[in-house]
């Protein structure tokens, strides 16, 4: 399993805090690191000086305040240093367009988040086991 941090692009601390819990509970012991807007993502991974953040996941929300989701996804996207990042959207929303504006602006996947806790628990474990363990990051050089 990577040691590299998730980044969770939430601002619900409830949801924030219950994502938290699901690693936990299954035994994903990655540091999360929570981004509370679009803005602050955006700083920690791609701050003008130096280098930013190099998590192996981000977890998009995209109903987000300053700069939404769909924009973050469309700025990592078109930055070099991030363009490979694995980010799935972990939302809400199941509105088809949101849905295939994530896909069109080259998110990894589109997970909707379910309402009952062990079934986002169970969610959490599948994507875990997938993005942690069984993919293979892109190459470090660029954006991995």
């Amino acid at each position: 399993m990577t040691e590299r941090p998730i980044l969770l692009v939430e601002d619900n601390p409830d949801d924030a805090l219950l994502t938290v819990r699901a690693f936990t509970k299954n035994r994903i012991r990655n540091e999360v690191v929570v981004a509370t807007d679009g803005e602050q993502a955006l700083l920690r991974l791609l701050p003008e000086q130096g280098e930013g953040l190099r998590p192996a996941i981000v977890l998009l929300d995209i109903k987000l305040p300053k700069i939404d989701g769909l924009e973050v996804l469309r700025c990592i996207r078109a930055d070099e240093r991030t363009e490979n990042l694995p980010v799935v959207v972990l939302t809400t929303s199941n509105e088809e367009r949101d849905i295939m504006a994530s896909y069109r602006l080259g998110a990894n996947s589109f997970v909707r988040k379910p309402v009952v806790f062990e079934e986002f628990v169970a969610a959490v474990n599948a994507l875990g086991i997938y993005w942690l363990l069984v993919n293979e990051p892109a190459p470090s050089g660029r954006g991995g």
